[in-house]
């Protein structure tokens, strides 16, 4: 049997605490990201009830399609358009509007608003850009930014906090402005352009003359039908291009300014770490700007001088000696619990030895889902350093 050791703390005291309502009191835009199953959507929504009750008018922006933020917050759904969420403790003056990106609602509202006069309507109703607005691979991102755009330039909140898709994709968003222009300005839109512009009869010339290779090899795998669909969708947004680009450019730059903030979520777990890893050096690579890491479900000891191994051997002294089986049950489950939280301190301090600058906040591992308001605030409590830390009222 291995000496015992008492449990490790999972950060070193070198290590820098995120300070999460100094965060959540001075900035403007809150970006939660991280991989899938780590509890980002209930820390954006505990990070935007809190900012909320310390006073601030706050949004909550989710872009995961799961439907847990609105669950959290006692809402039966969350759509397109910001909702105010009531049991919200407003004495500070605060307020909290909760929304879920939908992709397609907010394609068709640009094109409406910057379509040239008598062209949405044959943009809204072309069969390309239907399936391109609701599910066509990088949208989700684009929109993303248009939202953050159109909710920064209404000026009605104090702070928006944005729930990012799980994943690496999380951080697709980041590259919406260069994968815009790159789709723009490339040859298949100039291909796809031709024949909209040769129009009629001369599409078949157009078509034979410069692209058949391409034409046919497309053809036969969306469809003659669908290729002219698309080229038409093309021609008629071509007018919108440059308002793409601008608008997605100056949302990129308002991640990058002051008043925003990047929190990155994980799990002390070996993936989930990795994935926060990544997150972190992308955003260090983009020079956007980072608070910190959030370290969810972090199970605790309170016990800390009896470690897995005195427990373990304890319970076994108690059964090989006919003593109390409820007391040895109680022993071993201590002894695994304490055995994972070594684990995890393990792992959370390898990260912290990469990234030592990162500061870093823990949130002990609940019972049991958040699935209201109450559940929200003990989790923002914890964020913000222990159910002690107390809200300033008036």
């Amino acid at each position: 049997m291995s000496t015992p050791t008492s449990t490790p703390p999972s950060t070193p005291p070198s290590t820098p605490r995120l300070d999460v309502d100094a965060t959540l009191d001075t900035a403007s835009i809150l970006v939660c990201t991280g991989s899938g199953g780590v509890g980002k959507t209930t820390t954006a929504a505990a990070l935007a009830l809190r900012a909320a009750e310390r006073g601030r008018k706050t949004v909550v922006l989710t872009i995961d399609p799961a439907r847990r933020l609105a669950q959290s917050m006692g809402l039966t759904e969350l759509d397109n358009t910001p909702r105010a969420v009531q049991g919200v403790d407003t004495s500070a003056g605060g307020s909290l509007d909760a929304m879920m990106l939908d992709m397609k609602r907010t394609f068709d509202d640009i094109v409406v608003a910057h379509a040239e006069p008598g062209k949405a309507e044959a943009i809204l109703t072309n069969p390309f850009y239907q399936a391109l607005s609701s599910s066509f691979a990088g949208t989700q991102e684009y929109m993303a930014m248009e939202k953050l755009g159109q909710l920064k330039s209404e000026g009605t909140w104090d702070l928006i906090v944005v729930d990012t898709p799980p994943t690496r994709s999380a951080l697709d968003f980041l590259d919406a402005p260069d994968r815009l222009t790159t789709f723009l300005d490339g040859r298949m839109v100039r291909i796809l352009l031709a024949p909209a512009k040769a129009g009629g009869k001369a599409y078949l010339k157009v078509v034979t003359a410069g692209f058949s290779i391409f034409t046919n090899a497309i053809t036969k795998i969306v469809g003659g039908e669908t290729l002219r669909d698309v080229s038409q969708f093309v021609a008629a947004l071509e007018t919108m291009f440059g308002g793409f680009r601008e608008r997605a450019q100056g949302t990129y730059d308002l991640l990058k300014a002051p008043g925003t903030a990047f929190v990155v979520v994980a799990a002390p777990e070996r993936d989930a770490l990795r994935e926060a890893a990544y997150f972190v050096e992308r955003l260090a690579e983009e020079r956007m700007p980072l608070a910190g890491l959030v370290v969810n479900r972090v199970h605790r000891t309170a016990a800390g001088v009896l470690t897995a191994d005195r427990a373990l051997a304890a319970a076994e002294r108690l059964e090989a000696s006919g003593g109390s089986a409820t007391t040895a049950g109680v022993l071993r489950v201590h002894a695994e619990r304490a055995a994972l939280a070594v684990r995890e301190a393990r792992l959370q301090q390898r990260f912290t030895g990469a990234h030592p600058a990162v500061p870093v906040v823990e949130v002990a591992a609940q019972a049991g889902d958040v699935h209201d308001l109450d559940g929200l605030r003990s989790v923002g409590a914890d964020l913000a350093g222990g159910a002690e830390a107390a809200l300033p009222k008036g």
